[in-house]
């Protein structure tokens, strides 16, 4: 039965009233029962467990799990806030991983309180709240973040175990990566006389490339008499860049992972080759496969394009202008778009072909790829000019992935970190494959992301003298899974794979091609 559109608009107000409020986590008490009936029928509410639910769109299929993963934190927050008023707090190893910028939904949630069950509560999509009767953080103990009651750093680093260290090393290294000195935890350290946590701390510290903290931790609880035995909790070294002052833990965060990552990827791809002698064949080359990038690139998007579309916005044939059905059409804007965008990207590579270092061409350029992507649809009046302005100004989210990508304040200082690792960068399959993830896992523009990344993946390519390379529909899933498993797990190997197959297949073909060339010449 149909919903009278006066009714469902006064239900809509409601939630609209409770967003507005900050309100996430929304309890029956919250909207009346024909409100919630009524959202619920028209799939703008849904239920995550027995009284309570959280906002969604009606055009998510059955199943889907990106309303709660964007939902996660803040849900959880009001409602442990519920449960517990003050009196809990997450783990300090939780603490850790989001005072280290890593905000992906883990798949169980451990959370401190002592009125707490010690038992788990099922969430949607394979997610839960562990709850354990525990000391939680007090007083100057305690940071807040977005509702969410924290152990403080040092606290966290006294209280978590050596296997902390041992299973999340990247969030364990940005966090120390961003305390100046030793004072903060040498008061924690001293007055509870942790000397068992001193030496993990001393040892980690030196392993980060941070001497002198270690040697002040090991130096003043010696002076108070304690015996302390330093011992290194990771199990690798990881060399990071050297800073007389604390940057932003993503900054942090992206420079671990850089390192962490690259030897996972060299000897994965195939051979770079020499740089074509040729700039304006190897350009030819890639402009004979735009229709196939384009129709694949857009298509992993969710537009449903066509190759008859990406043929008539190519020769012009497309008229916003003119004609209303083109300028409503949501497809042919981005595959006009996208077109646009492909000449600007074609001029970056010839750039980087000339001998421009193919990280500060990207640099240059990639405000330009953004811009071009989306103007025809700032053209159509479908999205405002100030979009084309640059990095987004408010939350992005990814479909069905467990992984946030970073907040606002985080991009800024996150994109001029990438592109100095970009440049510096110098082996061709970090460049391709990093340049590509990296890139994504930040996720700076409101929108384009995917496209934009795999153009920067293709201009990586170019600097090594690897054909254009195509990511097809039919590798979507493995795609996108493979860059999940990066993103939330810290493996780029299954994503290295998948590029060094396509890319493998890729010069197979042109190989073939270029050899039935020279025998019909």
């Amino acid at each position: 039965m149909a919903i009278p559109a006066d009714k469902l608009a006064a239900s809509l107000e409601a939630l609209e009233t409770l967003q507005q409020k900050g309100i996430t986590a929304i309890r029956s008490a919250d909207l009346s029962r024909p409100h919630r009936e009524r959202l619920l029928g028209a799939g703008f509410l849904k239920e995550v467990m027995k009284g309570w639910y959280i906002a969604s769109r009606p055009d998510e299929p059955a199943g889907e799990s990106t309303a709660w993963y964007t939902s996660f934190w803040d849900f959880m927050a009001q409602y442990l806030a519920t449960r517990f008023e003050e009196n809990w707090s997450l783990s300090p190893e939780q603490s850790l991983i989001l005072h280290s910028g890593n905000r992906a939904v883990p798949p169980q949630l451990l959370v401190r309180a002592p009125s707490a069950r010690n038992r788990a509560t099922n969430f949607p999509h394979g997610t839960s709240v562990f709850e354990v009767r525990a000391s939680i953080a007090t007083g100057e103990d305690v940071v807040i973040i977005g509702d969410l009651r924290l152990f403080s750093i040092e606290t966290a680093l006294i209280t978590v175990s050596e296997s902390f260290f041992e299973s999340h090393p990247t969030d364990a290294r940005a966090v120390l990566a961003n305390i100046p000195d030793a004072s903060g935890l040498l008061a924690k350290l001293l007055d509870g006389g942790h000397t068992r946590a001193a030496g993990r701390l001393a040892g980690a510290f030196r392993n980060i490339g941070k001497p002198r903290i270690a040697d002040d931790i090991l130096a003043a609880m010696k002076s108070a008499l304690h015996d302390v035995r330093e011992k290194d909790p990771f199990q690798t070294q990881v060399k990071m860049t050297d800073s007389e002052r604390p940057v932003s833990p993503y900054v942090s965060r992206l420079q671990i992972m850089w390192q962490n990552m690259r030897g996972d990827i060299i000897d994965r791809l195939p051979d770079a080759r020499p740089a074509p002698n040729d700039i304006d064949v190897y350009l030819k080359a890639v402009e004979a496969v735009y229709v196939t990038d384009a129709y694949h690139s857009l298509s992993i998007e969710g537009y449903r394009v066509s190759r008859e579309l990406i043929e008539r916005v190519r020769s012009g044939a497309w008229n916003p202008e003119a004609n209303k059905e083109d300028r409503e059409h949501s497809n042919a804007l981005a595959a006009r778009g996208y077109w646009q965008a492909h000449q600007s990207v074609k001029r970056t590579i010839r750039k980087v072909l000339e001998g421009a270092n193919p990280g500060k061409a990207v640099d240059e350029d990639l405000p330009e790829w953004y811009r071009e992507l989306f103007i025809p649809s700032v053209t159509a009046g479908i999205i405002d000019a100030a979009q084309l302005a640059g990095y987004r100004n408010g939350p992005v989210y990814i479909r069905r992935s467990r992984h946030v990508p970073l907040h606002v304040e985080a991009v800024r200082d996150a994109m001029p970190a990438f592109i100095e690792l970009l440049k510096a960068e110098d082996n061709y399959a970090a460049r391709i494959v990093l340049g590509h993830f990296i890139f994504v896992y930040i996720h700076p523009y409101s929108d384009g992301n995917g496209r934009i990344a795999r153009f920067l993946m293709n201009v990586m390519m170019a600097a090594a003298g690897l054909p254009w390379t195509v990511i097809r529909l039919e590798h979507r899933d493995a795609y996108m899974a493979a860059l999940e498993t990066a993103s939330v797990e810290g493996d780029i190997k299954p994503f290295t794979d998948l590029i060094a197959r396509i890319l493998t297949e890729t010069l197979a073909e042109t190989d073939q091609a270029t050899e039935q060339n020279e025998r019909l010449s």
